[in-house]
């Protein structure tokens, strides 16, 4: 097919039993022209068909397929015969992918490699792993990727690929052996400055370093109401703030809010606030100052019986109440709360931690304790938590914090001095000091600035460097660049950094990321700041500025390691092993070039999860020989760390825990019911829930078993619930995109809670909805992994595939136009059951109906159509072709709607589906929201059968096919009223097919010539006791059945209109004469039946008929040969039909023919004009173009438009295309740029002007010929007569021609004094012939108007009459009866005849 203008490609999958398909460009269908577009059918899976090749899948090979943010999925490149691909990570624009491979696609990459934005696969340098890879992890921070698995090279089990140098190394701890020596997963923790590092393995720690910070801060006093967390949090001081209650005790050793700030002794007088009644009380404590804080700590006071039960928190200065979250101690869970939060009265729990959802900048809060018990509310303990730790350049504002031995300190070389500006916290100011130094001073010789601050606890912190911006200071100029060095302590290396000081705007600088080990008495670290070594910036006076504000320090772990002594001496004796976990600080500078012992000084707190987990399968001989497994690791905010995979632990805390443990609290831990009852492959948290995929069936203790290949774990809940049933075999990954779970196995159905659903391989979890949705793409397969691509709105998905298709849905997507034209496909938001639902006696009955028989047998047993006028015998018809299979889910109708209570159009679709969801139960039809992704059922009972027709009209929904509904008498035919939200048969009569036929509605449309008819076509023989077989017209106001005109013979399978003149049915006809007319014509006008054309000129019944644009000299028809051999294509041009479809193969099947308009055009012939086609729609099999579901015929051509295939691999079917508007127009609509149009119409103005300028002209011209000329004057003409004047410009000249055409010709110099005597002759000449509307009586006496026209209009005419005029010049008026005037003042004349 040739198109004027160019289609732009894109890659498509296509089903690959389409290898041989020869597609032609195809054109751009405008289906914005036709409103909102649906396209219904048998499929799970479809995409648009363009001209590039044929995408193929050998399921022996494994693939790499690439998830768009609509889940639509496109092939990348498979590996060779046997591949597989285990996990992949993405870093940058490039993305890694690694399994056990030799090849992908045409590239040679053993185990590993690489794919760019641009396409291009590459094998990753010289010595990759030489064995299978299980597990990668991309630090973006280092620009590395670790791999792990199972290899001995260039890493025992685990190694380093460097992307700068491009070249692999093992990992800094040497590698990993014992057990499986194994690595099965490589994750971060939640501040990504660790990796959590599992499998089957044995780590072994030497060289005597110990656990630092395992537990809580010592320095603090230990409360289970705080974690290790928090209670490394160094408390803000608020020595120096306005606390104020509202209201205090009287008694001074209960009246004070400051003893309870830092409190000097135990709870009791002195150190504990008492509200002085049983009233809610408010305290606000204001800093007037900048200052970061993450959290707050309460003390409850426990005397006389009293103590504060809730509370809340609102920050100063937003007055935000704010969401708190807190371990509880009484059920050790992670909660969150907001209003009356809750305070324990337990004497063993001192205080809580209560910590917001981040730091958050703020000048003060206020306390609201709103609960109490006893005599009132009361406290001993009030603390705001610091994010971590913090220093000032200013030693006024380092305040010793509660708890501490000393305050955070700075100290400087040079002279400073305090400078102060505003800051981004209305009302507050920073003070800074700066010092000058000389440009060219070196930087040994230049001030300096060090910053020691107070470290409550060793841990992993981010170190923020504060710079002012330098606009506040006006010293822009000024500004250079320092050097800034980090000590972390512990033995770590110092960290140097250089930052620009040259900032205009507030900036906070990252300057080190890792541990902070502090490693003085007084608990302090170092941060020291020196001119740089290149300074930027040519300075101001020969002087450049140094700045110094603030250090920050906030905490991400609170569990790091330390040597007990930098000067030890290191041994190379084993003090620890564990088994298949281990955390490896990404910051860590211990190496070895051993395999065999990591340096204690790399133990964190959570290794301690490998050390109990190595004690719990017995020790060093069970878990060498041990085939259990660490595959999975997930951790939770709260700082919970999930481990999952094959084991069962049977000593320890968590003894009895078999494939899934927790590791909280410094321990091993088991989860209900004992974990799960099979292996553990994936874990990922969303929320506080866990969600796990593996081989498991039910928990460990048997407690649920639709707990099928995964599962979700409550968190604080403590509980275990399922995704619906499950799926029907192994997941092997698990991801979290958009909100949706993703999971990836080797399964073949989703378990619900109704029917199960198809989805091989891959599949999408809603937790909002908590129900399967559609996952985007269609995919048959066994799937290994899923997982997040280049950019959040990618993901990746590798196994083994047998079939793929970009877009995923259950018979049902909305068309538009996209980008360039080229079609936009959204698929049905959610799942449909694939259970058939057509499983009542009726229904199968239904389907009896449909098998093919013999042309005998398909004559009923009634003879109906004696009941005709003038109709002697039935005809004898062949039977109509079967429908195209229509398995479940099928979508075969549809129809949109718009709500008027939502004022929301909607589609109602219907078919042979089910679905059961979110307080959902649909059966065979539905409402769908696309913008919500809901389905929605109608009340009442639910058809049982096969819906094949919808039609809305005034608000009700009719509804044909091939059905029952329960308490319905009814098959066939119902109709639901949408607004009141039930079935209305009311006055309807029953169709009743011929015997031993049941009822089957194909078709139902409005008439175009009444617009309160209905005609509902396809299998019946009367309605209720009206005899109109196949075809009948119901008025829907009075719901009564008429026949059209004398009635047809047969089936009927289509209908189409010609306007408002005709309709066209199509199927297997005879008119009531017996006349064979698989095509018949009803005249809307006269009522009568005409066959198109001669029923034997058609090979045999018609299954769709469309009629190209009203006109009847144009009609297509498709269906199959009378002996069911063969499809046919055929075109009526108004005379005779004749085939236009012979490249179409028997197995075609043709549902619908409908024209479509276009955005573009094709060569125009005479069977389809250039703008539109005709859209062939089914199952079609071509010579041309192969296998497809809908194709596009320009009138000479075939172009394959849709490809489909159903949940099993098989060629899918489309039904129908169907849409909002019911009419529109083909014509194309060409619009010119902007600026040409202005350009036009400017051109088209002007023109204008002139042609008018010039007809009055030529006007001029011709009448000065015929008038005379002897009325010359010699009197000299007026001064101030502008007749006589040479026009200046056009417009004066147009007035001046129109005057004289108005007065008639005269001369220049004619009779115009405006105070001639002796007017007779001008009177005498009121008589002649040339009729000057100002010559009488007394045309010397008038005040000229401005204009012709205006002196046309005021020719006076009688008493009533008068003209308005202009006085051209002002007259003052002193004589006696004489009227003052000014120029240009209006002026009515009412007789101008008086001489005087």
């Amino acid at each position: 097919m040739a198109c004027k203008s160019r289609r732009r490609t894109w890659p498509v999958l296509l089903l690959a039993l389409l290898p041989h398909a020869a597609f032609a460009s195809s054109p751009l269908v405008d289906f914005d022209r036709m409103g909102t577009v649906g396209l219904a059918g048998a499929f799970a899976g479809l995409d648009v068909v363009d001209n590039s090749t044929s995408v193929t899948f050998d399921p022996s090979t494994a693939s790499l397929l690439a998830r768009s943010s609509d889940g639509a999925l496109s092939k990348i490149a498979s590996t060779n015969a046997g591949g597989s691909i285990f996990a992949g990570c993405a870093l940058g624009d490039v993305y890694y992918f690694a399994g056990n491979f030799s090849s992908v696609g045409d590239t040679s990459a053993s185990n590993i490699a690489s794919y760019s934005s641009s396409g291009a696969i590459s094998a990753l340098g010289q010595n990759p792993p030489n064995g299978p890879v299980r597990a990668l992890y991309c630090d973006a921070s280092h620009k590395q990727v670790w791999a792990g698995g199972s290899f001995s090279s260039p890493g025992a089990s685990i190694a380093v690929w460097d992307t700068a140098s491009s070249s692999w190394s093992p990992a800094p701890f040497g590698g990993l052996t014992g057990a499986a020596a194994e690595v099965l997963s490589i994750t971060s923790n939640s501040s990504q400055s660790s990796l959590y590092i599992s499998g089957s393995f044995l780590a072994s720690f030497g060289n005597g370093s110990t656990v630092i910070n395992g537990t809580n801060n010592p320095n603090v006093p230990f409360s289970t109401g705080a974690t290790p967390f928090s209670s490394s949090l160094v408390p803000v001081p608020l020595q120096d703030a306005e606390v104020s209650p509202d209201v205090s005790s009287s008694d001074g050793d209960f009246g004070k809010l400051e003893n309870i700030l830092c409190p000097a002794g135990a709870d009791g007088p002195g150190n504990t606030w008492f509200s002085p009644s049983a009233s809610q009380a408010v305290i606000t404590v204001r800093k007037f100052s900048f200052l970061t804080a993450s959290g707050i700590r309460l003390g409850n006071t426990f005397l006389n019986g009293r103590g504060t039960t809730a509370f809340s928190v609102a920050t100063i200065p937003d007055n935000a109440v704010q969401t708190l979250h807190y371990l509880d101690p009484t059920d050790n869970q992670n909660k969150t709360c907001t209003d009356n939060c809750p305070l324990l009265t337990d004497p063993s729990i001192p205080y809580q931690d209560f910590l917001f959802n981040g730091d958050m900048d703020i000048t003060g809060f206020q306390l609201t304790l709103s609960e109490w018990k006893g005599d009132g509310p009361g406290l001993h303990l009030l603390q705001l938590l610091s994010s971590g730790a913090f220093a000032s350049a200013v030693s006024g504002q380092n305040i010793q914090s509660c708890f501490a031995p000393g305050p955070s300190n700075a100290t400087n070389t040079g002279t400073w001095t305090q400078k102060q500006a505003d800051t981004s916290i209305a009302g507050t100011t920073q003070t800074v000091l700066v010092s000058s130094v000389d440009v060219g001073t070196s930087s040994g010789d230049a001030p300096s600035f060090t910053w020691m601050p107070y470290v409550s606890a060793s841990g992993t912190y981010d170190v923020n460097f504060f710079i002012p911006g330098c606009t506040k200071f006006q010293d822009c100029a000024l500004r250079t660049s320092v050097k800034v060095i980090v000590f972390p302590g512990g033995g770590l290396d110092p960290f140097v950094q250089n930052i620009s000081q040259q900032n205009t705007d507030d900036k906070v600088v990252s300057i080190y990321k890792g541990p902070i080990v502090p490693s003085t008495p007084e608990f302090t670290t170092t941060v020291s700041m020196f001119l740089s070594d290149t300074p930027e910036g040519n300075g101001q006076n020969g002087k450049y500025e140094l700045v110094a504000d603030r250090v920050q320090l906030v905490l991400t772990s609170a569990n790091i390691t330390s040597s007990s002594s930098s000067n030890s001496s290191s041994t190379s004796s084993i003090s620890k092993r564990s088994f298949g976990f281990l955390e490896w600080p990404l910051s860590s500078s211990s190496t070895t070039s051993s395999s065999a012992v990591i340096p204690t000084s790399a133990i964190t707190g959570f290794d301690n999860a490998g050390f109990g987990l190595f004690d719990a399968l017995g020790g060093a001989s069970s878990a060498a020989s041990s085939t259990a497994s660490i595959a999975a690791v997930a951790e939770h905010p709260s700082g919970a760390v999930f481990l999952g995979g094959q084991f069962s632990l049977n000593s320890g805390p968590a003894s009895g825990a078999t494939n899934i443990v927790v590791f909280k609290s410094g321990a091993l831990a088991k989860l209900p019911n004992n974990g799960l009852n099979g292996p553990v492959t994936s874990l990922v948290v969303y929320g506080d829930n866990l969600y796990l995929g593996g081989s498991f069936t039910d928990t460990a203790q048997s407690s649920n078993n639709a707990l099928k290949g995964v599962a979700i774990y409550s968190i604080p809940g403590n509980s275990w619930s399922s995704l619906e049933g499950g799926v029907d075999g192994a997941v092997t990954s698990l991801d979290i995109a958009d909100n949706e779970i993703l999971v990836a196995g080797n399964f073949t159905q989703l378990l619900g809670s109704t029917a199960g659903q198809i989805a091989a391989g891959f599949a999408a979890w809603d937790p909002s909805s908590s129900s399967w949705v559609n996952s985007g793409g269609f995919l048959i397969g066994s799937m290994n992994f899923v997982g997040n691509g280049t950019s959040d709105s990618q993901q990746f998905v590798a196994g083994s595939v047998t079939s793929s298709l970009r877009f995923g849905a259950s018979g049902f997507v909305t068309l538009k136009n996209g980008q360039n034209g080229e079609p936009q496909i959204t698929p049905l938001g959610v799942q449909f059951d694939s259970s058939d639902s057509t499983t009542s006696a009726a229904a199968t009955k239904t389907r009896r109906a449909h098998h093919r028989r013999s042309a005998a047998s398909w004559v009923p047993n009634l003879n109906v159509f004696g009941l005709f006028k003038r109709q002697t015998a039935a005809a004898t018809l062949a039977p109509l072709p079967e429908a195209a299979p229509a398995p479940a889910p099928a979508v075969l109708a549809g129809a949109f709607w718009t709500n008027s209570s939502t004022s929301k159009e909607v589609v109602i679709i219907g078919g042979n589906f089910t679905y059961s969801a979110g307080g959902a139960n649909a059966q065979n039809i539905a409402i769908y929201e696309e913008d919500s992704h809901t389905v929605t059922a109608l009340k009442g009972n639910q058809p049982v059968g096969t819906i094949r027709a919808l039609l809305v009209k005034n608000n009700f929904l009719y509804v044909g096919g091939e059905f029952t509904i329960q308490g319905i008498e009814s098959s066939g035919f119902a109709i639901y009223d949408l607004e009141n939200q039930r079935w209305d048969l009311s006055g309807v009569s029953s169709l009743q097919g011929a015997s031993g036929s049941s009822v089957v509605v194909r078709s139902i449309t409005e008439s175009t010539k009444d617009d309160k008819a209905v005609v509902v076509a396809g299998s019946f023989a009367q309605a209720g006791s009206t005899p109109c077989r196949a075809i009948c017209s119901l008025t829907v106001d009075s719901r009564v059945w008429s026949a059209l005109g004398n009635g047809i013979q047969g089936d009927v399978s289509a209908v189409v209109y010609a306007g408002s003149n005709a309709l066209i049915a199509g199927g297997s006809i005879a008119l009531a004469d017996s006349t064979h007319a698989n095509v018949a014509s009803y005249s809307l006008e006269n009522n009568t039946w005409s066959a198109v054309g001669s029923g034997d000129d058609l090979p045999g019944p018609v299954t769709a008929v469309e009629i190209n644009d009203g006109d009847t000299s144009s009609v297509f028809a498709a269906g199959r040969s009378t002996d069911g051999s063969a499809s046919f294509l055929y075109f009526w041009d108004g005379q005779s039909w004749r085939s236009v479809g012979s490249t179409l193969q028997g197995a075609t099947e043709v549902s619908q023919l409908t024209m479509v308009p276009l955005q573009n055009t094709h060569d125009g012939n005479g069977i389809i004009q250039s703008d539109r086609v005709l859209m062939i729609s089914g199952t079609l099999s071509d010579s041309s173009f192969g296998n497809a579901s809908s194709a596009l015929f320009d009138g000479q051509t075939f172009s394959p438009y849709i490809v489909s295939t159903s949940q099993s691999g098989s060629p899918g079917a489309v039904s129908s295309l169907f849409h909002s508007f019911k009419t529109f127009s083909f014509n194309q609509r060409h619009f010119l740029a902007t600026g040409v149009v202005i350009l036009i119409s400017i051109a088209i103005a002007a023109g204008i002007v002139f042609l008018l300028a010039l007809i009055e002209i030529l006007w001029t011209l011709f009448a000065r010929r015929d008038d005379k000329i002897g009325q010359f004057d010699a009197v000299d003409p007026d001064a101030d007569d502008d007749s006589t004047h040479r026009p200046s410009s056009l417009l004066e000249h147009i007035n001046a021609a129109t005057r004289s055409t108005i007065l008639g010709s005269q001369s220049p110099y004619g009779m115009h004094g405006e105070k001639e005597a002796g007017y007779a002759a001008g009177a005498a000449a009121a008589g002649m012939a040339h009729d000057d509307p100002f010559s009488g009586p007394d045309a010397s006496n008038y005040l000229r108007a401005e204009t012709p026209s205006d002196a046309l209009g005021g020719a006076l005419d009688g008493e009533e009459a008068f003209r308005p005029a202009y006085a051209r010049y002002s007259f003052d008026g002193k004589g006696e009866g004489e009227l003052a005037l000014r120029t240009g003042q209006e002026l009515e004349i009412l007789d101008d005849r008086d001489t005087a």
